[in-house]
């Protein structure tokens, strides 16, 4: 379990979880490229949890044991990582949530704000007793939590950004109302014994609220609110450093008077953890994307780099226990010796928080396997071996495509690209940049030998972008707000034209500015857009698209199926299927399309559509592909719940 070199802690971070896939019903059977000859036709197969994780969000150190609670799983799991053990010796299961990003310790208690719903629990270390303390906040999600010196716990919120309070020793709440009028976020939360500092986004701002009268003011200096979030926070006796996104700055503010502040530039994108050791008169960051622990010598005003866990690695947390670091970085806990420069860690899955099934984000299959993407990591499913082993990806794949024997992902942050190999790890091959940050969609055409990707802009931007990435030169050509003020949501290629196709969304905590979804050609030969349509009036989104024959099939959000003809670039059928983040795939003639819930199928010359499998009811997560088609035409692949299944065709 324990590892002491930080070649070691690299090995440990991609090392691949090999398990037999398992089975919760009865038609399962392994391997699955058993079962294909002669079933019928919508026959079902089970392969198992289609992705499995243990991916920590919130941690707290109390009493020698670093406490971290799980997301994306059900139940949230809180697990305690006893330090001198190494391993996790104690365990919490909270009833309600889909994960937890926010802790903070009080005496022996830890407290663990959920998102889907933001429910507040208490856990009592001492002992085994979890419980949801009284409702504090209306919304989906707490975002953050601190606890004052007098032990009130202070929160922020997502969707409407809003500041509470909860007091332990009386049990009463307080509404201290939105941060910031039309900011969804407060990200970030710190307390001192009068005033909180609330870190809010998706446009930057730093408030100061007086704990007894809820008085608010701006105390980000005004040069730096052009960035996209305060997103995190750290104080000590009267130093409040403050991370700013998506340029990587650390303010060093001074609370007594905030217009007295220090600049610390890194050279990544975000400071996700921040630890004052007052005693050294240091800052310690874990920085993105290159996954850096770096140091601040404030005596000095020199910043340098300590350690690399590995490319990627995200830090949740940082705690200073005497000579050494302690890091929270995904699902592993990394120790820096201060003294020596040792990095080791330690797995958690190893030390004792077993993986569970979580809410995927795509399919994708190159025929002997399937791909499903999650938090920080591939699952891939071996159909002939019958094994399902996960492979480290430090983002998300909100895209997968299969191209020449490899998978290419588009990763959530920072629009990344990346490649595996059937046997291998994902690589890094490039970042399409242009303030872009999540990928939607993503195709592959052979005839082109272009990877086309369709993304949506930073937190706070409007204007996403269809790029165009060639494996073979290593060209990328990224074209920003080619449909104004809208993010490209869906992308098909046919005959040189790229057809694009919108959402109005920019990118998160932004108001649209658009009001219609649109449709747009973009020849490859010229790299300009030729036409532009509204296919469907008053649909936000065009979901999929699809080019066959001579026609370009969409989907809405709304459930509208349209046709529009190649040539004259005018709907010429629709039809309606069900609303909601539908897929569709093409196997032979016939398109298939499901929003999670159902199969269903459709004839486009006739554009007439019949149930294909009912019952599905998947649990996923975004807007990623729920659909994929075997090469050979044989098969989709699609989720029941959190299960992987296999439908004969």
């Amino acid at each position: 379990m324990r590892r002491t070199a930080l070649i070691a802690a690299l090995a440990l971070a991609a090392a691949v979880l090999a398990v037999p896939a398992a089975s919760a019903h009865a038609e399962m059977t392994i391997p699955a490229a058993t079962v294909h000859a002669g079933a019928p036709p919508g026959t079902i197969t089970d392969l198992g949890p289609a992705s499995e994780v243990t991916s920590v969000n919130g941690s707290e150190l109390i009493d020698g044991t670093i406490y971290t609670a799980t997301g994306g799983v059900t139940p949230v799991v809180v697990g305690g990582y006893d330090l001198a053990e190494q391993r996790v010796n104690r365990r919490y299961e909270l009833p309600t949530g889909g994960g937890a990003w926010a802790t903070a310790a009080v005496g022996t208690d830890l407290y663990v704000g959920t998102y889907d719903p933001g429910d507040l629990y208490r856990v009592d270390t001492t002992g085994t007793a979890a419980t949801k303390v009284a409702d504090v906040s209306p919304d989906q999600f707490i975002w953050a939590l601190a606890a004052a010196p007098d032990g009130v716990l202070y929160g922020g919120t997502y969707p409407n950004g809003r500041v509470f309070s909860y007091d332990p020793a009386t049990g009463t709440t307080r509404d201290y109302g939105v941060a910031v009028p039309g900011e969804q976020y407060v990200r970030s939360i710190a307390v001192d014994a009068t005033t909180i500092y609330a870190g809010v986004g998706a446009h930057a701002h730093l408030i100061a609220i007086d704990r007894a009268t809820g008085a608010k003011r701006e105390i980000l200096p005004p040069e730096f609110a052009d960035r996209t979030f305060v997103g995190t926070l750290a104080l000590s006796d009267g130093l409040l450093a403050a991370a700013l996104s998506p340029t990587g700055t650390m303010l060093l503010i001074d609370t007594a008077d905030p217009s007295r502040y220090e600049v610390v530039q890194t050279p990544d994108s975000y400071i996700t953890a921040i630890a004052i050791d007052p005693g050294r008169n240091d800052v310690y960051v874990g920085t993105r994307p290159s996954g850096t622990l770096r140091r601040y010598d404030r005596d000095t005003g020199q910043l340098s780099t300590l350690a690399v866990p590995y490319d990627g690695a995200s830090f949740g947390r940082i705690f200073i226990t005497g000579d050494q670091l302690r890091g929270v970085v995904t699902n592993t806990v990394v120790t820096y010796d201060l003294t020596t420069g040792a990095l080791t860690g330690v797995d958690l899955t190893e030390a004792g928080m077993p993986p569970a099934p979580e809410l995927a984000m795509a399919i994708a299959t190159d025929g002997p396997r399937v791909y499903v993407s999650g938090k920080a990591g591939v699952q891939v499913h071996d159909l002939v071996a019958g094994t399902s082993t996960r492979r480290f990806l430090p983002g998300e794949a909100k895209a997968m495509t299969p191209v020449a024997g490899e998978i290419w992902m588009s990763v959530y942050t920072l629009a990344y690209l990346f490649r595996m190999a059937p046997d291998g790890d994902p690589r890094r091959v490039t970042t399409i940049g242009h303030e872009q940050n999540r990928p939607l969609d993503a195709t592959w055409s052979p005839a082109d030998k272009l990877l086309t990707v369709g993304t949506e802009p930073e937190y706070g931007r409007h204007g996403g972008a269809v790029s165009f990435y060639d494996p073979r030169s290593g060209a990328l050509d990224v074209h920003r707000d080619v449909i104004p003020d809208q993010s490209i949501r869906s992308v098909a290629v046919k005959h040189g034209t790229a057809f694009l196709g919108s959402s109005i969304n920019g990118g998160l905590g932004t108001t649209p500015r658009a009001t219609e979804a649109r449709l747009a050609g973009f020849d490859l030969a010229t790299r300009t857009k030729t036409w532009e349509i509204t296919p469907v009036p008053g649909a936000r989104q065009i979901v999929e698209l699809v080019a066959t024959g001579d026609r370009i099939l969409g989907l809405t959000e709304t459930g509208v199926l349209f046709a529009v003809d190649q040539r004259t670039r005018q709907v010429v059928a629709t039809t309606t299927v069900a609303s909601g983040q539908n897929t569709l795939v093409q196997v032979g003639p016939t398109i298939y399309g499901t929003n999670g819930r159902d199969v269903w199928k459709l004839d486009p010359a006739t554009m007439t559509v019949t149930p294909f499998v009912t019952g599905l009811n998947a649990q996923w997560y975004g807007g990623g592909a729920l659909l994929a088609a075997a090469p050979d035409g044989s098969a989709l692949y699609a989720l029941r719940g959190r299960n992987l299944v296999r439908i004969q065709l």
